[in-house]
């Protein structure tokens, strides 16, 4: 059975529209998550962390005003706090993250969604 293609698509946001036009473009049609309408779980924002291989802090949108009104810059916060941070104020999460099976990539720049093609 083959994975379903996800996307976490803003579609206010230039690089998610890309991105989405790359996948379409090769013929699928993924199931598209608005995650500033429809948040992910902490489960799920955990999930993603994993298969994108990279840390709560390099998932955070830093020029968000969230971003500055809660000094998410400390580095002494944890994961925990900063994905306690993202679940409050989705739009924190950089977007657009694209999700296949185990895998998942950030599409910043769109032609990253390419390796899940």
């Amino acid at each position: 059975m083959q994975d379903i293609m996800r996307i976490y698509h803003n579609p206010r946001c230039s690089k998610s529209r890309q991105t989405l036009a790359i996948i379409e473009d090769a013929g699928i049609t993924p199931e598209i998550i608005h995650y500033l309408d429809t948040p992910p779980t902490e489960q799920e924002l955990k999930s993603l962390l994993n298969k994108l291989a990279i840390s709560a802090r390099a998932l955070l949108r830093k020029g968000e005003d969230a971003y500055k009104e809660n000094q998410l810059s400390n580095p002494e916060l944890s994961d925990e706090h900063l994905i306690a941070a993202m679940l409050k104020f989705p739009k924190l999460i950089e977007r657009p993250i694209v999700v296949k099976g185990g895998k998942a990539v950030l599409g910043r720049p769109p032609e990253n969604v390419k390796a899940l093609l």
